[in-house]
């Protein structure tokens, strides 16, 4: 029996163990068990290695990054991006571990969610069908966050040619502030992606603290959150006539990728 999982804290509002248990049941693939790991403190990642038959895992908030030095080796997408959304266990013939090796899917689960042209859009989003990103190379994106899943999204940005803003609740280098948000900048950048966990089950209430009345339906606004389905972020940007995106599409074609490579290479 392989074992794979998600490592990450907290773990109630993953949709991942599902995910792959209706996949194994719907493919008839009996070898196999997906498990959640939710760890509290990074170093506990030490623990989950020591998993028999573990073979590899997921990774979400907030480890994407601090999982690195626990790595034997980056893969080029997860050096490219600086973070990690998949780890590969490598192990000998003996069952134990020979190497772990940290991959990023996150950039192919955004890049392809966000590029493909939608002809219908998912239940609870704006009614309206998404364009090709075409539309958007040229103008200016707002990226609420800067943890890892941002640095995944930057990547794909930079690729396509959208320039971007960070912002942060912290002054930092290249980033600024929601109390920085002006009326000109909201319909500056008519692109902005939600990376952060805000608004993210059970915490639904919550979301990113922007001047949502300038937002029209020349945006459109990209939660990478996918539960709840629509998350206020995305609620507020809807009634102000933008188009929006969650990202149910982006875990599961992240997903399909960390099984297409832990299958190639473990």
């Amino acid at each position: 029996m392989r074992s794979f999982g998600l490592v990450g804290y907290p773990l109630t509002h993953s949709f991942s163990e599902k995910y792959f248990s209706k996949k194994f049941q719907k493919e008839q693939i009996t070898d196999v068990e997906y498990l959640n790991f939710p760890i509290s403190a990074i170093e506990d990642i030490l623990s989950v290695f020591a998993t028999p038959n573990l073979c590899g895992f997921n990774v979400t908030i907030p480890y994407k990054e601090a999982i690195i030095p626990f790595l034997d080796e980056l893969a080029s997408s997860a050096k490219d991006v600086g973070a990690v959304s998949m780890v590969c266990i490598k192990r000998n013939s003996s069952g134990g571990i020979e190497k772990n090796i940290g991959y990023n899917t996150d950039v192919f689960g955004f890049e392809k969610s966000f590029i493909n042209s939608h002809t219908k859009t998912q239940s609870l989003q704006s009614t309206k069908s998404i364009s090709a990103l075409s539309s958007f190379v040229g103008n200016k994106a707002l990226i609420l966050g800067t943890g890892g899943s941002s640095k995944a999204v930057v990547y794909v940005l930079k690729k396509i040619g959208i320039t971007f803003q960070y912002v942060s609740r912290e002054q930092k280098e290249n980033t600024i502030t929601y109390n920085d948000l002006k009326p000109q900048t909201i319909l500056e950048h008519r692109l902005i992606i939600n990376t952060t966990p805000l608004g993210m089950y059970p915490e639904t209430e919550d979301m990113p603290d922007i001047p949502y009345s300038f937002i029209t339906s020349k945006h459109l606004l990209f939660d990478l959150i996918y539960n709840p389905e629509e998350t206020e972020f995305l609620k507020r940007g809807r009634l102000q006539g933008a188009q929006t995106k969650n990202g149910l599409e982006m875990l599961e074609a992240q997903a399909e990728k960390s099984w297409e490579i832990w299958n190639s290479v473990v």
